[in-house]
């Protein structure tokens, strides 16, 4: 998959647009991502489809100011599956996942599009 553009509260990926959170796995876009541990925070629960296909990496976007965080919790359960986690502003991970996957990387990621 590849990240065509992406912008405050938008994403096209593949030539395809969405306007909420997505989560990226190897084969299909998950869009609307909701999440029970609320909208500015990413916990393992939440990430589970992410966890349970142990991805080479995780690219987690924390929004456009950086305002979600990240829990201990779901580091280590990316940690314990065997997968490397870059956090970082959405606009700068989907630089990073984009790369990674021009290099044949196995990644996957979680981003939040707006804050």
């Amino acid at each position: 998959m590849h990240i065509d553009s992406y912008g405050f509260g938008r994403i096209r990926i593949d030539g395809a647009d969405y306007g909420l959170d997505v989560l990226l796995l190897r084969d299909r876009v998950l869009s609307p991502w909701w999440r029970r541990a609320g909208g500015h925070v990413y916990a393992a629960e939440d990430l589970a489809p992410l966890i349970a296909l142990a991805p080479e990496v995780v690219c987690l976007g924390t929004g456009y100011f950086g305002r979600v965080k990240v829990q201990d919790g779901a580091v280590e359960a990316f940690a314990a599956a065997g997968s490397q986690v870059v956090v970082q502003r959405t606009g700068r991970v989907v630089e990073e996942y984009n790369r990674l996957v021009r290099e044949g990387r196995d990644a996957m990621a979680a981003l939040h599009l707006t804050c």
